[in-house]
């Protein structure tokens, strides 16, 4: 199994999964854009994204379903919410509200305030979407009240994918309207060891 990855893409989220598991795995960190920047890259990716896990024939590209593919085939484990468990209607919405609700706006603030020539950057966009972000974690500020993780009362993928989001936020400079509870998680969600590991392995080569 190996892990094509670039420090702090949505690579962390399957990366933090499998150090969760402990499981063997190689990984490759690349710089970022790596369809630019890592040769060859387009050839095991044809989309040119990150990341991308490679388990024997299989190929897969989006961050949350690779998290989900890795607990199901590799449990039991608790980080996996099962269908004959209350929470398991949470968990897979938890799930996909990761990125098409959370990263996705996020994506854009990155892009108009980073990553487009100088020329090409819009504060107005960047700062719609920004409001945007932090109008959809509400829910997660609801559903943290009296709560240490979302569902099952354990920490699953569901806490992995959300939390990502989180942590994208905080290095975009906008944890600073983050509420009481969504504060509490990040920081609990920073101290765990297997998190620590994978930034500690996921980062270049000085």
């Amino acid at each position: 199994m190996k892990l094509y990855h670039c420090s702090n893409a949505r690579s962390v989220r399957p990366l933090w999964t499998l150090e969760e598991l402990g499981i063997d795995y190689e990984l490759a960190v690349m710089p970022f854009p790596p369809r630019f920047e890592y040769e060859g890259y387009l050839e095991i990716n044809p989309l040119g994204t990150v990341p991308t896990l490679l388990d024997g024939d299989l190929a897969m590209t989006e961050s949350t379903g690779i998290c989900q593919y890795l607990v199901e085939k590799y449990g039991p484990t608790d980080l996996c919410v099962t269908p004959d468990e209350p929470d398991y209607g949470d968990y897979l919405n938890w799930l996909f509200r990761s990125d098409a609700t959370f990263t996705f706006p996020l994506a854009i603030v990155l892009r108009y305030t980073q990553l487009e020539p100088e020329e090409r950057r819009n504060p107005q966009v960047a700062q719609d979407y920004a409001i945007w972000f932090h109008s959809r974690i509400r829910s997660v500020e609801a559903a943290l009240e009296g709560k240490d993780f979302l569902v099952a009362n354990c920490f699953t993928i569901a806490d992995i994918a959300v939390g990502y989001a989180l942590q994208f936020g905080d290095r975009l400079g906008l944890s600073d309207r983050y509420k009481p509870n969504c504060q509490r998680y990040l920081e609990s969600l920073n101290e765990r060891p297997a998190y620590k590991r994978s930034q500690e392995k996921g980062r270049l080569p000085e």
